[in-house]
Order: structure tokens, then C-alpha cells, then sequence
């Protein structure tokens, strides 16, 4: 922010005497290209996406993402989400400056403890909203840019057949994408020669990891290790239940192939757990299980102070639950994987933005643009509105 510019320096300052006046919420149903299938639950046919939308006394507004995924240890739904932004939060949130985020952070986690999902888009609307009032980037508020790009891996869902999901990979591949994540744990024949066939069909120029999303017992997960172990897979991705840390630290003991904690990681607490059992060694957060930008960023730096490696991932979701975590990870001083945060962008059969994030290769530059960049499509937010 240029303070020598007496205009710009004025619209700062009274960008910081803003208070906020409004909290909004806009529950939304958004479809799929095609129906997503994960080893949780049944085929979803769209994503139910909560966005908050900060109003101000200053003409300003900031808006962040959480979904209603309801899986993996989410019992979130669109009315649940709801009841607590408005009734729980929103008392604690209107009347005080979008600067006061560590006090309003910490006010609605002492008003309700279980609620990194409803808190989420809290978190990100009220980054959006400091960095619309100021002038700045969200990155430049979370220490500055470090890196021009976010690289990140992509999906691969579980299909009925071999042919499904080689045609999926093909099609990934051509996008510029290098680093793959592949859903398991449904049938273990079937996911050892998935593994086998996109190793044969792109050689080592791909990174290949599995993710069960917790959907596997111990002896199927043991034996989908031993069998892939040749293939160079670069990670496994929570392939026990989010409540066995005990079995998941044996399990990487008998394996060679490095684990990622999921579904397991919500808070501190749970990744102090997992460093002091040793059952992973990385994590994957997300914008919304883990509670937005402000509770991530404490998450990776415990993670990196204990050594672990860090995955930026997402729910399917919209460019802004992929660009708050692009923000984030620009500002990140430490080494990144290539997580799957996109995984919306080509997923989603529409977006909620008047320019959706693109993508470069699988990779993701954020601009300069105040806030995160964003701006919602209105007339999409009203054609997709979800009843509450």
C-alpha cells in the first residue's frame, strides 16, 4: 500500500475505522459435472456450499466459503451452518472492525467449540474484507508473496471400470496436471490395478498418491500398501477411520510409502496427537474441515515445526475456497506439496464468480487484486439458491 498517495492513504484510514454491519449468509446448492463417488457414501450429484458475506459501514464487503460436506467427520449441514453464523456468530461479529480478527476468532470458538466448519467463512470474509479496505492482496496481509505459483495435484474419483478412469487420467494429464490422487478403498482389486495402469500409462512423469478418506479396515489397507509399494507412490492419504491413530501409526510403521493425515486432523489438539504417535508424516487441510486461513496457518506451522509435509486440499468447492488457500500457501515461507485445493475447479459444473481462478498447468497464481479477487456473480447466486 502506497501511504505517499494522500487519496489512497485517507481511503486506508477510514478502511480501518470501518465496523462491520452485517452478517450475511447464501446457502447454495451447486452442481457437478459429474456425479463425485469417494469411498464414504454414495455418489454426490452437486456440493451445498455456505457463503458469508461481511457487509460495512464503509460500502465494503467481504465474503469467504465453507461447504456442508457432511462426511469424514462433518456433520455439517446447510440449515446447522445456518443456525450457527447467524444466531451463534453474528452477535459477536456486528459493531466490530473487520481488523479484530484474533478477538472474534477467538469469541466464537469459546461460543461454540465443534465449529471449524461454520467458522471457515468467517475466517476468509473477514481476510477479504481487511485487504478490499486497504488496498492489498490477502497474501500481503499473511506476511507478503514468497512464491509466484501454487501447484496442486488432481483428483481421481472412483469410476466402474479401469477404462473410466484411465479416459479421466488422459484428460487430467492433458490439462498440465502431473501429480495425481487417487480414490480407494472400495475394492482393493480393482484400486491395485488402477495404481499399476497409471504407472504403466505415464511413466514417472506423474506423481501418484492413494486417499481412502478413512474408508478402509486394517488388513484391505496393509495389503493395498504391499501390492502398490513398487509403483513409487508418493503418499497414502488416511486410509483408516479418523478415530484409529493407533492402528494408522502401525500401519506406517509396516510401510515404506509415506502417510498423510485427513479426515483425523481437525484442530491443534488433534495434529498434537498425531505427531506424538507418529501416525502420519503430512497433512492435508482444507478451507472448511479446518476452519479457514486463520486456523490453517496455525496448523502448518506446527506441522512444520514437527517435520511434517504439508498438502493444501479442499472439498470440492468454488474459486473461493480455492483462492483463500492459494492466498495462504503464496504467503507460505515453507517448503508445499502439490495438494489437491483445486479439486472444485474441475469438478463444479459452474462457478459463483465473475472470473473463476484458472488454471496454468495445475498450478495457480494469485493477483494483486484487493481481498482475495473475487467477485460473486449474483445472478448465479440467485439462480443457485439453496432453501434453508
Amino acid at each position: 500500500m502506497d501511504m505517499s498517495n494522500p487519496a489512497r492513504s485517507r481511503a486506508a484510514q477510514a478502511g480501518i475505522a470501518a465496523k462491520i454491519t452485517r452478517v450475511e449468509t447464501l446457502p447454495l446448492r451447486v452442481p457437478l459435472k459429474v456425479p463425485v463417488k469417494i469411498a464414504a457414501g454414495g455418489a454426490r450429484p452437486d456440493v451445498e456450499v455456505m457463503l458469508v458475506r461481511l457487509h460495512s459501514d464503509a460500502g465494503v464487503s467481504g465474503v469467504g466459503e465453507t461447504q456442508a460436506w457432511r462426511r469424514q467427520g462433518s456433520d455439517a449441514t446447510l440449515a446447522s451452518l445456518k443456525s450457527a453464523i447467524e444466531g451463534q456468530f453474528a452477535p459477536l461479529i456486528v459493531g466490530r472492525s473487520p481488523f479484530d480478527i484474533a478477538p472474534i476468532m477467538k469469541s466464537m470458538a469459546a461460543t461454540s467449540g465443534h465449529s471449524r466448519y461454520a467458522q471457515a467463512p468467517v475466517s476468509d470474509a473477514l481476510y477479504d474484507l481487511q485487504g478490499k479496505l486497504l488496498g492489498v492482496p490477502v497474501y500481503q496481509l499473511l506476511g507478503g508473496r514468497c512464491r509466484d505459483k501454487v501447484d496442486s495435484c488432481a483428483v481421481l474419483y472412483l469410476h466402474p471400470g479401469l477404462d473410466a478412469t484411465l479416459a479421466d487420467a488422459d484428460a487430467i494429464f492433458a490439462r498440465g496436471f502431473r501429480s495425481f490422487a487417487i480414490k480407494v478403498g472400495v475394492d482393493l482389486k480393482a484400486d491395485i490395478a488402477n495404481v499399476r495402469a497409471l504407472r504403466e500409462r505415464f511413466g514417472a512423469e506423474v506423481k501418484l498418491r492413494v486417499d481412502a478418506n478413512g474408508g478402509m479396515k486394517f488388513d484391505d489397507a496393509a495389503a493395498l500398501l504391499k501390492a502398490i509399494e513398487p509403483y513409487g507412490i508418493d503418499a497414502a492419504e488416511q486410509l483408516l477411520p479418523m478415530w484409529e491413530l493407533d492402528a494408522m501409526a502401525e500401519l506406517a510403521r509396516q510401510s515404506t510409502i509415506p502417510f498423510v493425515a485427513d479426515e483425523c486432523l481437525s484442530d491443534e489438539r488433534d495434529l498434537m496427537e498425531i505427531v506424538r504417535r507418529r501416525a502420519a508424516s503430512g497433512i492435508q487441510t482444507k478451507t472448511a474441515k479446518n476452519g479457514g486461513i486463520w486456523h490453517a496457518r496455525k496448523l502448518w506451522q506446527i506441522a512444520d515445526a514437527a517435520g511434517l509435509r504439508i498438502f493444501p486440499g479442499n472439498h470440492p468447492g468454488t474459486s473461493i475456497a480455492t483462492v483463500a488457500v492459494a492466498h495462504l500457501a503464496t504467503a507460505w515461507p515453507g517448503e508445499l506439496l502439490d495438494g489437491p485445493f483445486t479439486v472444485g475447479l474441475s469438478a463444479l459444473g459452474e462457478d459463483i464468480v465473475t472470473e473463476p481462478v484458472r488454471l496454468d498447468g495445475g498450478a495457480v497464481r494469485v493477483t494483486d487484486a484487493p481481498g482475495l479477487g473475487v467477485t460473486l456473480d449474483e445472478e448465479k447466486i440467485r439462480r443457485l439458491r439453496a432453501e434453508v
